[in-house]
């Protein structure tokens, strides 16, 4: 794995704030940053030439990390343009739904966000992409590529060619400058290619045209990831996306990973019981999902919480979005990147009264307090399919405050205030565990040891929030962001656009 070194900044020292940095075991400790060079050093035995900023009696954090995001290539471009009454911020939890590119990098950076992963570029538009990417102010990024939507990768990974999959992976990788490896909806494009919907397969069909299952494709290509050294390990968006009585197909497909380092990307979308759409039927599913998770120490995931407001959906599974499509009456778009691989992208509205949408935030909050080790949970929203990242103080506020949380509940669809395990659920997370979700976990999971914490040798990735009891308050302004040593945004103003920098995985020769 090869980093591009930081940008070089003026040294500075920042003086006494409360440092919350969980990788380093620091939780509420008042320390001295010192900065030089974009990177954190030790205090030096000559201070002189260092300029001190004084933030005592501040919270001091490195910088937010977005393990899960959608921010660049057709898709999203596809997104602004299908629903531009939210790209003009009329309504909803976001200023933009799908924001510019200019705009994405612009409001990250003013909510102490400093990294981002696009998490679904297909290998046939990653040209595009990074050419978008490279106009993203501020933000260091990387993606990950949908490489199992290629014919050739599915076909060896269908086969019990074990180092063809691999020198295929990394090709790919190679030539897209690519982070990580995604899988959506194992081998259910070939199924929906042929005419066949989403929810007519599970993992155990057999592909049309080969003689593999959706459950070995994922196997052998977790596999070949880990052979491959990547950073990160394998991306996994499981089948059956958002259909009820789908927690059995994330179960299965936990069973199938288990003993192999893999991410389970937005559970919350894979966690429904019951087989209808109905209010007796349609449910969490997440009880026994968590306490699988709970003990198999190789898995990962991200929730994918949806709060409410309007959005835009947008997934490389394009039967799911399909399926949305016709239960909802919303037309779609099919963006098809040059027959390689497709993504459904529509306008969505999560409403607190309508059942579906109350299930589905109750079940992310169900799944992010009852996991019990935050360092394999990464927040996000999915942005924009769960709500954009805009919303994330909400979020941390949701999670860290209990009684803010029952007020929420109260206003819920009665049906899910009844029966969502959410209203017996007291957790609160702390600053520390909040700073593990949204920084020191995200890091670790990606393959970042020199982000996600404040440690001698770290980039200068520093958030300086205000403390505050009303944490959504706190956590949507903070009062300064550095990324690599720079100052790039002061309560709620850029103050750099100097774009960040690439992070591509360096793959050996196989």
């Amino acid at each position: 794995m090869t980093l591009p070194a930081p940008l070089s900044e003026p040294r500075f020292v920042l003086t006494g704030g409360t440092l919350h940095d969980p990788a380093t075991g620091r939780d509420g400790v008042v320390a001295d940053i010192w900065v030089e060079g974009g990177r954190i050093v030790s205090p030096p035995a000559d201070p002189a030439g260092f300029r001190r900023v004084d933030v005592s009696g501040r919270v001091i954090m490195p910088g937010g990390i977005d393990l899960h995001s959608h921010v660049a290539g057709p898709k999203v471009n596809a997104g602004r343009l299908i629903a531009p009454q939210l790209a003009a911020g009329r309504r909803g939890t976001c200023p933009a739904a799908v924001p510019t590119i200019h705009a994405t990098g612009l409001l990250y950076a003013t909510l102490g966000y400093t990294t981002v992963f696009d998490a679904a570029i297909p290998p046939a538009s990653a040209a595009i992409a990074h050419r978008e990417l490279a106009e993203l102010p501020i933000l260091d990024r990387g993606i990950y590529l949908l490489a199992a939507d290629e014919e050739p990768v599915l076909r060896a990974a269908a086969g019990t060619d074990a180092a063809k999959l691999a020198r295929l992976l990394a090709t790919t990788i190679s030539t897209g400058r690519g982070w990580a490896v995604k899988v959506a909806n194992p081998g259910g494009p070939a199924f929906w290619k042929r005419g066949r919907r989403g929810d007519q397969h599970d993992l155990d069909t057999q592909l049309p045209g080969l003689t593999a299952t959706p459950r070995q494709v994922l196997e052998r290509l977790a596999t070949a990831v880990t052979s491959l050294g990547l950073p990160h390990p394998l991306h996994v968006h499981t089948a059956n996306l958002g259909l009820p009585g789908n927690w059995r197909t994330l179960l299965e497909t936990m069973r199938s990973l288990a003993g192999r380092r893999a991410h389970l990307a937005h559970v919350q979308f894979h966690s429904y019981s019951g087989g209808d759409l109905d209010e007796g039927s349609f449910g969490s599913g997440v009880a026994p999902l968590v306490d699988f998770f709970n003990t198999h120490d190789d898995l990962t995931l991200d929730v994918g919480q949806v709060l409410f407001g309007d959005t835009v959906a947008m997934t490389a599974d394009a039967a799911a979005a399909e399926h949305i499509s016709h239960a909802t009456g919303v037309p779609l778009v099919s963006h098809d990147s040059h027959l390689a691989g497709g993504c459904g992208i529509l306008p969505i509205a999560y409403r607190e009264q309508t059942l579906i949408h109350a299930w589905q935030w109750a079940i992310g909050l169900e799944w992010f307090l009852t996991v019990t080790d935050p360092w394999r949970v990464a927040l996000s929203t999915d942005h924009p399919n769960g709500a954009c990242f805009t919303a994330y103080p909400r979020l941390m506020r949701l999670l860290g405050d209990a009684a803010f949380r029952r007020e929420a509940l109260a206003g819920i669809h009665p049906t899910v205030r009844s029966q969502s395990p959410l209203a017996g659920l007291n957790r609160e997370y702390s600053l520390q565990e909040l700073c593990i979700i949204s920084r020191a976990a995200p890091a670790r999971i990606a393959g970042l040891p020199h982000k996600g914490q404040l440690g001698v040798g770290a980039d200068a990735d520093i958030v300086v929030y205000r403390r505050d009891a009303d944490l959504a308050r706190m956590f949507a302004l903070p009062a300064q962001v550095y990324r690599g040593g720079l100052l790039v945004a002061e309560d709620g103003q850029p103050r750099s656009l100097e774009p960040g920098r690439l992070l591509s995985a360096a793959v050996p020769e196989q």
